[in-house]
């Protein structure tokens, strides 16, 4: 009987079938981006607060003040006392008494003397913005001593995409990809829809964490997919140019944000597409790969007959039957990761690789919104520098294979990092471009960890190991805002020694890890367990 990969060959590996649910399933990488980094635009700190002391409501509707009289008149005793920092976290303990507080001015009862000896006292609830409700931060009052919960919102999500990993992860192996997909872009639509309209900040909490769980569901899914219905050769492209996509999204996101004037509507439009990809039932067929592996063959073969024909290819008769996987059907589990050496290797190194490849891209990039700058501009251009990254991956794992280009990239980060942190301020253009050079390196390295992962794992294993792998990904996102504003907040720099000595060492873990160029795609464990025997046969025959 013939192999999958034998008769996908004469239905054509990369034809126009293959062309368009590829171009379909890219969409899921510009929403998905959306999701990964939108609360840079959701969560932006307004400009313009301040905290409002008890009874300057009733005040300011009696004298009819806007709410600039409203902050010239009632606090500007903080700047005369040189406290003009916090004013927006403190005020003055006292309360207006309505009926003898002049409109004109109504600090006119205390002198400089007295107003000096008021106590300050901690604001609780009741800033005031100039943009009220026009981010999450003003919608739920993330300033002050709130101000962390904004950070627990990315990680909440990170933690959403870490339970996504294991459930969706599992269910797309046992229950099917498409199937999977379709049902994890129905939930982050739905979710999406709940944020924004979220009555409190713990029901804002608890979706956001379901969508980040749907969202890592449509995201690794149809990853896997793409890679599946294609042969060996296409894999590298497709798996390269789905996440070209997503930084089109990094690219459109800012864009967005800048023509949607409040974090509901900019929650919307981000999240409404994702409705669209329900269509894909109509146009997306199930992995045949995946089917081999639940040996449905009969299934699988009219699949490829489909392939075939939009590919304007012809099957031979005699393809009847396909050969199936005789490794016995089970749920798949951390420990089928681990039980045989080679496995357990690839497993742990990736699964490292995974974190250190998210924890410095987070990092980097939440990174621009503490360095000031023009953050629309700012962030469009660092995900215009992700294109030539995709580009040197194209022009190089062709040629020198995947895991050279996987080492330099986190070894040319780390060491980037490290340069730019002892850069001095004044020289803005040589920090800036080598800060970019970092990005350009992990972004690399983020891109290739997708490839490397989806080709060392088999069959039976794949969406799980996959998404079990990247799970450490999440948690690299989960730390990143922790560890960022952190350590910022005792050295600007000192987190880019940490992103320097991380990125490095991954480096040099991915140099034992086997090369996969030109390699099928491992059906069972025990193809994963000969990878590097394989491939030194390979050598060697190439030789003679």
């Amino acid at each position: 009987m013939p192999s999958f990969d034998e008769v996908l060959k004469e239905a054509e590996e990369f034809g126009r079938f293959q062309k368009r649910v590829f171009f379909l399933l890219c969409q899921t990488g510009i929403t998905f981006s959306f999701l990964f980094v939108g609360v840079v635009f959701l969560g932006q700190k307004p400009e313009h607060y301040w905290c409002r002391i008890p009874g300057a409501a009733e005040l300011s509707e009696r004298c009819g003040w806007t709410l600039e009289e409203e902050q010239n008149y009632t606090v500007p005793a903080l700047n005369w006392m040189n406290l003009s920092s916090r004013g927006q976290c403190e005020r003055f303990d006292i309360k207006w008494n309505n009926t003898s507080v002049s409109c004109a001015n109504p600090l006119s009862r205390f002198t400089n003397n007295s107003l000096g000896n008021v106590p300050l006292t901690s604001c609780q609830d009741d800033w005031v913005y100039k943009q009220p409700h026009s981010t999450i931060v003003s919608e739920y009052n993330l300033v002050c001593a709130n101000a962390w919960m904004l950070d627990l919102t990315q990680a909440v999500l990170n933690l959403g995409f870490l339970a996504g990993a294991f459930t969706l992860g599992y269910a797309a192996d046992r229950y099917g990809r498409i199937r999977i997909y379709l049902f994890s872009c129905l939930g982050v639509g739905l979710c999406g829809l709940v944020v924004a309209f979220a009555p409190n900040f713990s029901v804002f909490l608890i979706f956001r964490f379901l969508q980040g769980v749907f969202g890592k569901g449509t995201w690794m899914t149809a990853y896997v997919i793409v890679t599946e219905i294609v042969g060996s050769d296409q894999r590298r492209i497709v798996g390269i140019v789905i996440q070209i996509f997503f930084t089109i999204g990094i690219m459109i996101l800012p864009g967005i944000a800048y023509l949607i004037p409040t974090w509901q509507g900019i929650q919307l439009a981000i999240t409404l597409p994702n409705f669209l990809f329900l269509l894909y039932y109509w146009a997306v067929p199930e992995s045949p790969r995946w089917l081999l592996t639940r040996k449905k063959g009969e299934k699988a073969l009219k699949i490829l007959h489909t392939i075939a024909k939009h590919n304007g290819k012809y099957l031979s008769p005699h393809y009847s039957e396909l050969t199936v996987t005789d490794e016995e059907i089970s749920n798949p589990s951390f420990l089928d990761l681990v039980r045989t050496p080679q496995m357990r290797k690839y497993t742990l190194i990736l699964m490292y690789a995974w974190f250190t490849s998210a924890l410095v891209y987070q990092g980097l990039v939440m990174r621009l919104g503490i360095i000031g700058g023009n953050l629309y501009l700012d962030f469009f251009i660092s995900g215009a520098v992700e294109l030539p990254a995709a580009l040197l991956i194209l022009l190089t794992i062709d040629r020198i294979g995947r895991r050279l280009p996987f080492a330099i990239s986190n070894i040319v980060a780390g060491v980037a990092c490290l340069i730019t942190a002892f850069i001095p301020k004044d020289i803005l253009w040589l920090k800036t471009s080598v800060a970019t050079l970092g990005r350009l390196g992990i972004t690399m390295a983020f891109e290739i960890v997708y490839l490397v992962n989806s080709e060392l794992y088999p069959t039976t294993l794949r969406n799980f190991g996959v998404s079990l792998c990247s799970s450490l990904c999440d948690l690299g996102g989960i730390i990143a805002p922790f560890l960022l504003f952190r350590l910022a907040a005792i050295w600007m720099e000192l987190p880019l020694i940490i992103f320097s000595i991380l990125a490095v060492i991954c480096g040099v873990l991915v140099l034992l890890l086997p090369e996969t160029k030109g390699i099928s795609l491992p059906e069972t464990v025990e193809d994963v367990e000969q990878l590097s025997r394989k491939k030194k046969h390979q050598n060697i025959t190439s030789y003679i």
